[in-house]
């Protein structure tokens, strides 16, 4: 576990320190957020953050693939395809943050990124632990790996309204999902810890970190498209890479949850994007409206609407995203009636403090930034 203490704490010094190389480079290539109506933030603000995770992660991989400990993880080409993948959606990203691409040249970038790090990485969702349930077909395995990928790309996107949302969610609910894998890896063998994923989620976790003290509001930058896209991209690919660790045929009843989790963690830690942007589309398209036409309805507009502060909005949904990922984590270890139990009353709570008396006066939807 020290090893991947280091590891995240590597990749988050290495983000934050590099922050405002990349707040620099922003506001000398005009990648600025203006004030628009939708907006919440009231100057212009620099974005760009997406190169300083992606530096931090690479550096952080870089370390581990020299550490002993980890040599079994680099054998294969997996990490570097998906750090190559990060590349080029974060460089698809920081095209966006310079020049505004349109929707539809974004979507191709994030397949061809989606499809190149299955093919070379080997990243393909191949099976479900399920039953042994395995897809059959070499191209509709690439098609489904890509699906997902794409899916948590624009999923992350669209929850990045509000300062340090989209960085605390991921590194809220990627730290269960790095508990997680470390405990399975333990699990499966009891002679070599390392493990692809783990690395992987050390090094995004610590990157979010590092990026959340120039993100928090109010924000100094933003991590744009080519953050939300990075982030996006690896959390997929890490579930995909973990998924099928698990054989339900030689685990014991009292197992046969956690043999789920694979599945279950990646969309418990992206349960708000995933619910917004699936409100969202619906909202757009039955207005007649591209699904990627902005809007300020998002769940983080509503929460300030409904009178909270922007910092409370913020952790607000950083507490729902802990109860739905952790309480999913949990179930590896303790019982269904007791996870059930504790994460019932983190619900009683979480409605309690989203709907209680700690709201403010009620705001009309204005000024609020969304996507």
């Amino acid at each position: 576990m020290r090893v991947y203490l280091l590891v995240m704490l590597v990749a988050a010094a290495v983000t934050y320190l590099t922050t405002p190389l990349a707040r620099w480079v922003a506001l000398r290539t005009g990648a600025i957020t203006a004030v628009r109506a939708r907006d919440v933030h009231s100057v212009p603000t620099p974005r760009l953050g997406g190169l300083a995770i992606l530096l931090g992660m690479a550096a952080a991989l870089v370390l581990a693939s020299q550490m002993p400990f980890l040599a079994g993880v680099f054998d294969s080409r997996t990490a570097w395809a998906i750090l190559g993948g990060a590349t080029l959606v974060a460089l698809l990203g920081a095209a966006d943050d310079v020049w505004d691409l349109d929707w539809f040249t974004k979507l191709i970038g994030q397949v061809l990124a989606a499809g190149l790090m299955a093919w070379l990485g080997n990243v393909q969702l191949v099976s479900v632990p399920i039953g042994g349930r395995t897809i059959g077909s070499a191209w509709l395995s690439l098609a489904a790996t890509v699906l997902v990928v794409v899916i948590a790309i624009n999923a992350v996107n669209f929850v990045d309204g509000l300062d340090g949302l989209a960085a605390g969610l991921i590194a809220i609910g990627g730290a269960g999902f790095f508990v997680y894998t470390y405990l399975l890896t333990q699990d499966v063998s009891r002679t070599d810890y390392s493990n692809v994923a783990t690395v992987v989620m050390a090094v995004l976790v610590g990157a979010c970190l590092g990026f959340l003290p120039h993100n928090f509001h109010p924000a100094r930058i933003f991590m744009g498209d080519s953050g939300s896209m990075v982030i996006g991209l690896t959390i997929a690919a890490a579930g995909i890479v973990v998924t099928g660790q698990i054989d339900p045929a030689i685990v014991s009843e009292q197992q046969a949850i956690p043999a789920y989790l694979p599945i279950l963690l990646p969309v418990a830690i992206l349960v708000l994007p995933l619910l917004d942007m699936g409100l969202a589309v619906i909202r757009r398209v039955g207005a007649g409206k591209s699904p990627f036409h902005p809007d300020a309805r998002h769940l983080h507009h509503r929460l300030l609407q409904l009178g909270h502060s922007h910092r409370r909005a913020v952790v607000i949904m950083y507490l729902w995203t802990a109860l739905v990922a952790l309480g999913a984590a949990a179930l590896a270890r303790w019982s269904a009636t007791t996870t059930l139990a504790v994460v019932g009353v983190g619900v009683v709570a979480s409605v309690a403090l989203t709907l209680g008396p700690l709201r403010g006066r009620v705001r009309r939807p204005s000024h609020h930034r969304g996507a």
